[in-house]
């Protein structure tokens, strides 16, 4: 029996605001290590895991379609090849994206045992996730629906919770799932934590591709006509598969939790503990919780410094932040947003940036360093009828062939050299020297050298926002 990775990497993250952002979710960064969550859970699930002796499958991951090009690159710096990267047009929650998943996997011809892991959570015990996989597969493969439990350690309200029921013979914790109940209140919840008998739902789940199927169809059977229609329509796009956006837009949107684990049948369930260092960092105080403290229980990273400072974490980005006599707190610091709140009042981040949406602040979307499938982008000053950026093009890359309707451009190349094609002209633009690009005229930016290319761009006219780019070619298959 196969087992088979899917990866789901939807979800904003927005209480990890200003460091999480609608346009770089939580996933797509670096907050425990060099890797980032998603680069952590593809190398957990990579093909040394071979548990018991089961050949694991390269991982299909399941993505939002406006984050593809920086899923693929992290992906790539792993050395993990995915079997597909499914493109989700929108958002529909876990249930469809989980089905994508499960619909592309039985394409192979085999009924695998489906290993399904949100691209979110940090886990520290690698081996203790390996041995938990393993008891799982033991289950899954006779057709059971296996969840992955952590003890609780206080009544939290955002989790689902199991409660354990039968033990199960030959593997010591494992056990029949009696009842999944998703989000209780607060007086619930403290009554599943004394009773000793719940656990909480980690969102790591196992079972065949054809169980997670039957078990949706006897729900939400629109769910998984919709997605079927969805892979049907499929076409491939360069490293990505595109489902068909008519079909998906209209499929009903809802958790894995919801449409299938609180009404799975009596028996078919199985709660297995997972003692491995797991959080799904759903808020800042987590990364306290799991940080490196010094002697006075601060968590720092970047240029930080502390005086009769305690119980608090601090992270800078782009210059130095100095913290005196403050205790319980959370500090983060961006090139363009600072986050300064209680640690007790972390959920409420969700509050500002629900806020910022509605009064249309770009700080809600976009990180002011903009990820390209060619390099980058930094927003480095604006002002009336103008903008400055700190391009950087990769070896090889290219921008669009393009045209502005309502902006001129002089590009300085400060590093490297750049093709640069201005109307019917092609030339080359070295260190110190510079070009202009008029209003209306067809343009693009080349590296066509052996290291990044970086100059600065300065934007002036009427309108300088990002839609006002008209691409005649595009080598990344962008509109």
């Amino acid at each position: 029996m196969n087992l088979q990775p899917v990866i789901l990497c939807g979800g904003s993250g927005t209480r990890l605001w200003p460091l999480s952002r609608e346009q770089y979710p939580k996933q797509l960064l670096a907050l425990a290590g060099d890797d980032t969550l998603l680069q952590a859970t593809a190398r957990r699930v990579d093909k040394s895991l071979a548990a018991a002796g089961r050949k694991v499958l390269a991982p299909i991951v399941v993505a939002n379609e406006d984050y593809r090009f920086i899923t693929a690159e992290q992906l790539r710096q792993t050395g993990v090849v995915p079997a597909a990267i499914v493109l989700e047009p929108v958002g529909r929650n876990t249930a469809p994206a989980l089905t994508l998943g499960a619909l592309v996997a039985l394409q192979a011809g085999d009924d695998p045992v489906l290993v399904v892991m949100p691209a979110d959570h940090i886990i520290s015990g690698v081996e203790a996730f390996r041995a938990a996989v393993a008891h799982g597969a033991s289950h899954a493969e006779t057709g059971k629906v296996v969840m992955f439990g952590i003890r609780p350690t206080h009544p939290e309200t955002g989790y689902g919770y199991i409660r354990a029921g039968k033990a199960l013979p030959g593997q010591d914790g494992n056990r029949e799932i009696s009842a999944f109940t998703e989000k209780p209140d607060s007086t619930t919840a403290k009554r599943y934590i004394a009773s000793g008998e719940h656990l909480w739902n980690s969102g790591i789940f196992m079972m065949r591709a054809s169980v997670w199927l039957k078990q949706l169809e006897a729900q939400r059977p629109e769910m998984v006509q919709a997605c079927r229609a969805a892979i049907e329509a499929r076409t491939p796009d360069r490293d990505f598969l595109r489902i068909g956006k008519d079909a998906f837009t209209g499929c009903p949107a809802d958790s894995i939790d919801y449409a299938v684990m609180e009404k799975l049948p009596a028996g078919l369930g199985v709660v297995i503990p997972l003692e491995a260092g797991w959080s799904d960092v759903g808020a800042w105080d987590a990364l306290w919780q799991l940080g490196e403290k010094d002697a006075d229980s601060n968590v720092s990273r970047g240029d930080v410094m502390t005086v009769a400072t305690r119980d608090t974490l601090a992270i800078s980005q782009s210059r130095l932040v100095v913290l005196v006599g403050i205790e319980s707190a959370v500090v983060v610091e961006t090139p363009d947003a600072v986050l300064v709140a209680s640690r007790d009042n972390m959920q409420q981040v969700k509050e500002v940036v629900a806020r910022l949406k509605r009064e249309k602040r770009p700080e809600a979307d976009a990180h002011r360093k903009v990820h390209r499938p060619w390099g980058y982008y930094d927003s480095i000053d604006s002002g009336n009828r103008f903008q400055v950026k700190r391009i950087v093009v990769n070896p090889g890359a290219a921008l669009s062939l393009q045209m502005h309707h309502h902006r001129a451009e002089h590009w300085v190349v400060v590093r490297g050299t750049a093709r640069v094609t201005r109307a019917e002209e092609t030339f080359l633009v070295s260190e110190n020297e510079s070009t202009y690009i008029p209003i209306g005229t067809r343009h693009r930016l080349e590296n066509p050298g052996k290291v990044p290319l970086e100059m600065i761009e300065v934007q002036s006219g009427a309108y300088l926002g990002e839609d006002d780019i008209v691409r005649f070619e595009d080598a990344y298959g962008r509109h």
